[in-house]
């Protein structure tokens, strides 16, 4: 049999997506089975200022075999148990929406119905209450999971905040070590094939031409290879994900770092917070229709804890998706596939979960079209379902104070997510469609906080008498408590196991 594999793999573009793209090619694809290089250009530079995740990032660490400790020492990371939001429902208004399971599950119904019923009736407090994340958020308090049997503190779902440039440079030390080489340079030019359209090769600023068999697009909004060669096209998300422009700056650190992110929501868009041991990340998300970029800026600069680092730097993009993910012999991944702002900390995720899906559909030189269209048809559901989990915090709210927020309020949404708020309305259920990203807990916790409310509750409920509801609700609310009381302050956490080297 002829052999047919792939022989060369090239990565364009570095930053956070080229190299997570080339540490767990190199982690995957041993025994020297392709040639993978990687070409990115210092003069270009990356966004790199997407600093906070998901936990299932923890499932990349693992496949990379990183030791945690270290990967938080040297990207100055933090530990993150959620994501805090501000003024979204209606200002003066903030929630948690926290991982991790939120009370314990009864009889075979979510634990959310059975507190949804005492809720409505003014006889259990709110949600949060029930959820160890939230808790030990705003208490300040870390600490991994521990075998602790049948104690919430078994299971503590948690994600990372990190410097997004440290964490690419320790990426890059991983797979260069593993055999990937790095080669510095600007591409001027794509080589196509005149017969089939696949992608040949490329030509650098100092006349070197690269050629592979598999190309990786890492090369940011632009999409170089994706676009810029291939015209795959875009779908623009603006009319529901109205912001397209950020300004970001990092700013002194005059506290100990929470273990959560905070979203601040203003007039015309919204405030990221990132705690790092070394710094705070911070950036304004707008809409340029509603607000220009010196008032954005000047927004920003004014809500700021600590004193601004560096010069505010300003961001354009369009809320989207590439037509294609995977066009002929080029994948698309992090920015030059899609972009819909970091509400939720998914863009770090997106490209995890792209490289994931082309592990498990690697082509070889015959490129299946029955691979390609089924890797772009999970990368665009992936994409769908985040969009309207995204559109849900702008949609679900009852902010009248603006120009932007009357748009959001009242604009049109998708006819998937609004099935989810009128099943959700009706009597609390809410439903995961096949793997979508976010699951029902995600979702009850964003409407919830959000202000909005169903009219009646899951008739299964009644099974249990409200007496027996009540009993259950208080010792399952008082277990939380008391395994919070027992979790470390988040920063003597990290002073203890993975404190990043000074200076």
């Amino acid at each position: 049999m002829t052999d047919n594999r792939i022989r060369k793999i090239l990565i364009v573009g570095g930053g956070t997506a080229g190299w997570m793209a080339a540490a767990a090619m190199a982690r995957v694809l041993k025994n020297q089975y392709c040639d993978i290089q990687l070409i990115e250009s210092d003069a270009i530079g990356t966004v790199g200022v997407g600093e906070a995740t998901i936990p299932q990032i923890q499932l990349f660490n693992q496949m990379l075999g990183l030791d945690e400790n270290e990967f938080v020492r040297k990207t100055q990371g933090t530990f993150k148990l959620g994501i805090q939001f501000v003024n979204w429902g209606h200002l003066g208004e903030k929630y948690l929406h926290a991982f991790g399971g939120v009370g314990k599950d009864m009889e075979g119904i979510s634990f959310y119905h059975y507190w949804l019923k005492m809720h409505q009736a003014g006889e259990a407090p709110d949600i949060d209450q029930y959820t160890l994340n939230c808790l030990a958020a705003e208490q300040g308090r870390f600490m991994r999971p521990v075998d602790a049997g049948n104690s919430p503190l078994s299971d503590i779902a948690y994600a990372f905040h990190f410097d997004a440039a440290l964490y690419a440079m320790f990426l890059r030390d991983f797979a260069m070590e593993r055999g990937v080489r790095r080669r510095e340079g600007k591409i001027v030019d794509v080589q196509l094939n005149p017969d089939d359209g696949f992608i040949e090769s490329v030509t650098l600023e100092d006349g070197d031409t690269v050629d592979a068999d598999l190309f990786i697009d890492c090369s940011g909004f632009r999409g170089l290879l994706i676009e810029g060669a291939l015209k795959t096209g875009y779908e623009d998300w603006t009319h529901w994900l109205p912001c397209d422009r950020a300004v970001a700056v990092p700013c002194t650190k005059v506290a100990d770092p929470t273990p959560y992110t905070r979203s601040t929501a203003h007039k015309a868009g919204w405030q990221w917070r990132i705690p790092l041991q070394h710094r705070t990340g911070n950036g304004h998300v707008y809409s340029s229709q509603y607000i220009s970029e010196d008032e954005a800026t000047h927004v920003l600069l004014n809500n700021l804890d600590g004193e601004p680092l560096a010069d505010p730097k300003p961001l354009r993009f369009t809320t989207g998706k590439r037509k294609r993910f995977w066009n002929k012999n080029c994948v698309a991944l992090g920015l030059a596939g899609g972009f819909m702002e970091p509400l939720e900390s998914t863009s770090i995720h997106l490209v995890q979960s792209g490289i994931a899906k082309l592990m498990s559909l690697f082509p070889n030189r015959h490129f299946d079209r029955e691979d390609i269209d089924e890797y772009n048809r999970q990368v665009n559901f992936e994409y769908d379902r985040i969009r309207d989990f995204l559109i849900a915090h702008y949609c679900i709210t009852r902010r009248d104070d603006s120009e932007f927020w009357n748009y959001c309020r009242t604009m049109s949404i998708p006819d998937t997510l609004q099935q989810k708020i009128d099943q959700y309305q009706k009597n609390g259920r809410i439903f995961r469609t096949n793997e979508e990203l976010f699951n029902d807990l995600s979702w009850l916790e964003v409407m919830h906080g959000q202000g909005l409310r169903p009219r009646a509750y899951h008739p299964l409920v009644d099974a249990l008498p409200k007496e027996e509801i009540a009993h259950r609700l208080k010792n399952i609310r008082q277990v939380i408590q008391r395994s919070v009381e027992y979790m470390p302050s988040h920063a003597d956490f990290i002073a203890r196991h993975c404190p990043a080297e000074k200076g």
